[in-house]
């Protein structure tokens, strides 16, 4: 059997037009949706991220503004700018693009962004909610949403489910693996000291790989028929390629997509759907 490729791009695009559609609506009252992004030093890669967050909010009607540091920026003055775009009417949003330089606390810069502007959900109270039974924090975090987003668009069923989430991670494993058991799939999380990971993944009706490791699961590890999405986004050498690079997942697609029931792509699956949950969360923000 050949997978069904669950397209993140398009699936995207849905969710970029429903986000464009609603702040239209919202600016028809009088109130234009706004996104804050804070930028601290000189990461190539994370001035990419910023970039292509802010030619996203533009093409939906949101209106973005650009916060920008030197990598020699104090922990104070960081703060200084989460707290002074916290009290910024404007802002319904405050992104600070990760990762921090290493002098900085970056549990204590997330800490500053007021909860009701926390639109990543990195916020602790916001993750926190998603460990308890019918509570429900300000903002879900954007890449576990855009998982459970794909799944849901893609028809899986996650009630009654074997789900295997591959990873533990503040940012993706352990929210996903949460927001799994909100949607009734029985969850396992596998680590660096799991000892059975293969035999755990092919009992699985799910798989959510997260793990930074070049296609580590094997096809012969997926369960015949599972949904497979791959978070993973790993650059190696590839000489066919004009740079020499190429980017893929945690999982082996060539062969998992002939074993697996639906399976994302990498790039263009979990990737599109970060930015377009952080567009919804932002238009939600100005819509409270």
């Amino acid at each position: 059997m050949t997978a069904k490729i669950i397209d993140g791009k398009a699936i995207a695009a849905d969710i970029r037009a429903e986000v464009a559609k609603g702040a239209v609506a919202l600016r028809e009252k009088g109130i234009v949706p706004g996104l804050a992004t804070v930028l601290v030093g000189d990461d190539p890669a994370s001035h990419k991220y910023v970039s292509m967050k802010r030619k996203n909010c533009a093409e939906v009607g949101i209106e973005s503004f650009h916060n920008e540091l030197p990598a020699t920026a104090t922990q104070d003055e960081v703060l200084e700018l989460v707290r002074r775009l916290g009290a910024d009417d404007r802002v319904h949003g405050i992104l600070v693009q990760l990762p921090l330089p290493k002098h900085i606390n970056e549990e204590a810069v997330l800490n500053a962004v007021p909860l009701k502007k926390d639109v990543d959900g990195f916020h602790p109270l916001n993750i926190g909610a998603l460990a308890m039974k019918g509570r429900a924090g300000d903002f879900i975090p954007c890449t576990p949403n855009g998982v459970i987003e794909l799944l849901k668009r893609s028809g899986t069923e996650m009630s009654g489910a074997s789900a295997v989430v591959l990873g533990r991670s503040n940012i993706v494993g352990m929210p996903v693996a949460l927001l799994l058991v909100d949607n009734n799939a029985t969850v396992t999380i596998c680590h660096s000291r799991t000892k059975n990971t293969p035999e755990l993944l092919r009992s699985a009706d799910i798989i959510v790989a997260a793990i930074g490791r070049a296609r580590f699961v094997k096809g012969e590890w997926i369960k015949p028929g599972a949904t497979v999405i791959d978070v993973g986004t790993n650059v190696i050498d590839d000489a066919t390629r004009k740079s020499g690079k190429r980017l893929v997942g945690d999982v082996d697609f060539d062969a998992a997509v002939e074993v697996a029931g639906a399976i994302t792509p990498v790039p263009g699956g979990v990737g599109p759907m970060t930015i377009a949950m952080l567009l919804q969360n932002t238009l939600r923000s100005a819509a409270r």
